[in-house]
C-alpha cells in the first residue's frame, strides 16, 4: 500500500506536480490530494493502487520494511555514472 509519504517524495524524484500525477493515474486531483494528505483521510483502494501503477511505470519503487518505508528511482536497469571529472 502506497503512503502519503512515498507518493510525495515519488513525485519530487520524478519531477511530477499532484496534477501530473493525477493524469497519469487518471485520478482526481481531489483523490489524490486526499491520498497525500497527513490527516489520514479516506482513500478508495483503487485510488491507491492506479497511483501506485502509475509511480511504478515511471520507474518508481515502493520500499517499506519494520525499519520504515521509502521510495527508489529506478533508471531503465542502467548503471547511472556518479563520479564528476573536470
Amino acid at each position: 500500500m502506497i503512503t502519503a509519504r512515498q507518493s510525495r517524495a515519488a513525485r519530487a524524484l520524478l519531477g511530477w506536480t499532484q496534477e501530473t500525477l493525477a493524469d497519469k493515474a487518471r485520478v482526481s486531483l481531489t483523490a489524490l490530494k486526499r491520498l497525500e494528505s497527513e490527516n489520514r483521510l479516506e482513500v478508495y483502494e483503487t485510488t491507491r493502487d492506479q497511483v501506485r501503477r502509475a509511480l511504478e511505470a515511471a520507474g518508481i519503487v515502493l520500499l517499506s520494511t519494520d525499519k520504515g518505508e521509502g521510495v527508489l528511482l529506478h533508471h531503465d536497469g542502467i548503471p547511472q555514472d556518479t563520479s564528476r571529472s573536470s
